[in-house]
């Protein structure tokens, strides 16, 4: 038995896929860590409730914001409240799913949030969500 090495003094050359593949691996779990920050919204505090459903994919839906200063967010763009409704209706044209959803900031007056879903039945859409957040009961006390 009998390795043929090649010509005497001749060198092989073998590109070493290590070094790649641990740079892949690394920018792999830096844009898994970077992209759930990637959403696009406006920063709003939810409220918190106990008995809520898993998290809608908001990049699929219609995602209407009231912040703390009670001023209106469309889709991330800020609107004003006499154009809310026509922007909402706009943002629907194209999609097959006529869902809106309100991401109200807990330190919203509440009546900004009722306002915001009179406006929207106003011009026909009745599939309206609240977003809040799973409220823990473990660290509030609960069981």
């Amino acid at each position: 038995m009998s390795m043929d090495i090649g010509q005497k003094g001749s060198l092989k050359a073998d590109i070493n896929v290590t070094p790649l593949v641990d740079v892949m691996l690394v920018l792999l779990i830096i844009m898994m860590l970077i992209a759930p920050m990637l959403q696009k919204g406006v920063a709003v505090t939810l409220p918190e409730a106990v008995n809520t459903s898993d998290k809608p994919d908001t990049q699929q839906q219609t995602v209407v914001a009231v912040d703390s200063a009670n001023q209106f967010w469309v889709n991330g763009l800020q609107v004003s409240k006499s154009d809310f409704a026509d922007k909402v209706k706009s943002a629907l044209e194209d999609k097959t799913e006529k869902v809106v959803l309100i991401k109200g900031d807990k330190d919203a007056r509440y009546g900004a949030i009722m306002q915001a879903m009179d406006d929207l039945r106003k011009v026909q859409i009745e599939d309206i969500g609240l977003i809040t957040e799973k409220k823990d009961l473990r660290a509030a006390g609960g069981k």
